[in-house]
């Protein structure tokens, strides 16, 4: 049975959503633990996972971009053996799928919060962005999994501020800064503006934020002496002054539609950032990822993995770290059946001739990839 946890915050009692962490055994859908999320998660932390900004244009085109390509199909491949294996810089990873930066809402959502990506991430054989604002805290994370994590930098405060703080994750053993350049202005997320959510609580003074320059990152990559990822580019110039900067990864990216309203749909940029990163730097992506048919079309353009995130959030409202484990697994397994269906057997193979433009045949939404989900949501 599902019990209600809460932690002591600053004097007060935190309460976490009720979660039954056992019920991830008897998911064999990514429908069951969407819908397991929405029955978990109190409708604020709900909204302030699943929403975007403004009038939720941004949001609804990533997953438009997505519904606009069709796969195509080999047929008589011998696919009993298919490798779904990746690297990001250098490291290994079992699937092309990551658990990407989140922020404040793993905190919100259990008390192991980050803990709980870190492990299943580790677990799974993939990569786990931990954010600035995940809690609980940038050490206790990575004291939690015996691989190294990848840390994304929000500027809190001044320059003594961020070296304490690159130095206090370089001492924690990650491999990796991801520096967030999508966020210098703070979308509208009317969702939480409604809802009266405090979600920024503790992200300090933004004008630190807004005021970060090109120049900033190569003093912080310097700084730290790991590897740099640049994440929220959405432009061949911007990907093109990554590289020039020293970015060893380019990481495409709109803040799942949380950031400017009305830009273009991620996958849709995907192709011009790979065509101006030209092999200099390693692409990640990210944008409305509900299927493993999107990870696979992601791919397809160019990006070496491909990040989650409200899969993430919902994966952990609907039954924790076993719930993220799961998550991951299903999303496996519909990547290799894709790809088998394709005549596929290796990510290597991938390339723009697997896909196609094509006319989606329903609404965008932000679930509009779970007919079954939809459907039970409307009968309630």
């Amino acid at each position: 049975m599902a019990k209600k946890v809460t932690k002591e915050v600053k004097g007060e009692k935190q309460k976490y959503p009720r979660i039954d962490e056992r019920a991830a055994e008897n998911f064999v859908s990514l429908q069951e633990i969407v819908l397991a999320a929405r029955r978990n998660l109190p409708r604020a932390l709900w909204d302030h996972l699943s929403g975007g900004s403004d009038s939720e244009t941004t949001l609804l085109r990533n997953r438009q971009a997505l519904d606009s390509l069709a796969l195509r199909q080999r047929v008589l491949v011998d696919v009993r053996k298919i490798d779904i294996t990746t690297t990001l810089l250098g490291q290994k990873l079992a699937s092309p799928v990551f658990l990407a930066p989140v922020g404040g809402f793993v905190g919100f959502a259990h008390p192991e919060g980050a803990r709980n990506v870190a492990r299943a991430a580790v677990a799974h054989g993939t990569a786990a962005f931990i954010s600035t604002a995940a809690k609980p805290g940038l050490e206790e994370t990575a004291a939690a999994v015996k691989e190294p994590l990848i840390f994304q930098l929000y500027v809190r405060a001044d320059r003594k501020w961020v070296e304490d703080i690159l130095d206090r994750a370089k001492a924690a053993g990650y491999r990796a800064l991801c520096v967030c350049v999508d966020r210098n202005y703070y979308g509208r997320r009317e969702r939480d503006i409604i809802s009266r959510a405090n979600v920024r609580e503790g992200f300090g003074d933004p004008a630190f934020q807004m005021g970060l320059k090109w120049s900033d990152l190569v003093w912080m990559k310097e700084r730290m002496k790991v590897p740099l990822i640049v994440k929220g580019v959405a432009t061949a110039e911007d990907a093109k002054l990554s590289v020039e900067h020293g970015a060893e990864a380019v990481y495409v990216s709109n803040h799942g539609g949380r950031q400017l309203d009305h830009a273009q749909g991620t996958v849709e940029v995907l192709p011009e950032v790979v065509a101006a990163v030209d092999g200099r730097a390693e692409i990640l992506w990210d944008g409305g990822v509900l299927r493993g048919t999107d990870v696979v079309k992601a791919l397809c353009l160019g990006a070496r993995a491909v990040g989650v995130g409200k899969m993430l959030g919902w994966a952990l409202g609907a039954a924790g770290e076993p719930g993220l484990k799961r998550m991951l697994e299903l999303m496996d397994v519909e990547i290799r059946t894709a790809m088998g269906l394709m005549g596929v057997t290796s990510l290597s193979q991938l390339n723009p001739s697997w896909v196609r433009p094509a006319q989606p045949v329903r609404p965008a939404s932000q679930t509009n990839a779970y007919p079954w989900f939809e459907e039970r949501q409307r009968r309630n």
